[in-house]
């Protein structure tokens, strides 16, 4: 097949399962209007919080420290039974901690909702990868992972664009307020589809729970 048949093939599986668009629809919005509150950050650490290079160091390095604190924790998940309301939970607190975010004006609650802000947009990009990766046909992961890969890295610069244009407008608090607003708005569609969403995901781990996959380190430990 062409790329253009795949690509075709793929937007076709992607259309057809609500899951799967409802994650990528989300991620497209979290990507546009959540995600671009990097770039607005050395504003943040000059003009509203009056700091120089240091500052910006320290509320990178909080977004860092909260989304390595979801990490490990997702990491010691052993099912993917529950991760649909984390991916909820993941985008609401994402877009409570950019909204909380644009209304300080002292650096040590700045710091905290930035390590707020880096746990749940962790937390949504583990939840709705795993989920994703469980879902998808074989033959078809590469393809819907494009489309994922589209809606999360493709959106960023367009939202990069559009946090600028709002920030010298509206300036820099109210341009990720209405960001953070949102994203929480995305938080509470998703919350409306969460229960059919997870209903057509049961059969699927069901199946995967009747015939569990391959496990190398038990076989490398029946032949010694």
């Amino acid at each position: 097949l062409s790329a253009i048949q795949q690509l075709r093939e793929g937007w076709q599986y992607v259309s057809a399962s609500m899951p799967i668009r409802t994650i990528l629809l989300l991620f497209a919005l979290l990507s546009l209007m959540g995600w671009p509150f990097m770039v607005l950050m050395p504003i943040f650490a000059a003009d509203v919080l009056h700091g120089g290079p240091h500052t910006l160091g320290f509320l990178s390095g909080a977004v860092g420290v909260g989304a390595l604190t979801c990490a490990v924790s997702m990491a010691m998940r052993r099912s993917v039974r529950g991760l649909p309301p984390m991916l909820l939970l993941g985008a609401a607190v994402f877009g409570c901690g950019l909204m909380a975010f644009s209304c300080s004006t002292h650096l040590w609650l700045s710091l905290l909702m930035m390590l707020v802000t880096g746990f749940g947009m962790m937390q949504g990009l583990t939840a709705s990868n795993t989920i994703l990766q469980t879902l998808v046909e074989e033959r078809m992961r590469g393809r819907v992972m494009s489309y994922y890969t589209m809606a999360f890295v493709g959106m960023a610069p367009f939202g990069s664009l559009l946090s600028g244009a709002l920030a010298s407008s509206l300036g820099v608090q109210r341009t990720v307020l209405i960001s953070g607003s949102a994203c929480l708005l995305g938080a509470l569609w998703l919350s409306t589809r969460l229960n059919r969403m997870q209903g057509l995901m049961n059969p699927v781990l069901q199946q995967i729970e009747e015939f569990p996959l391959y496990d190398l380190r038990a076989e490398e430990g029946r032949e010694g």
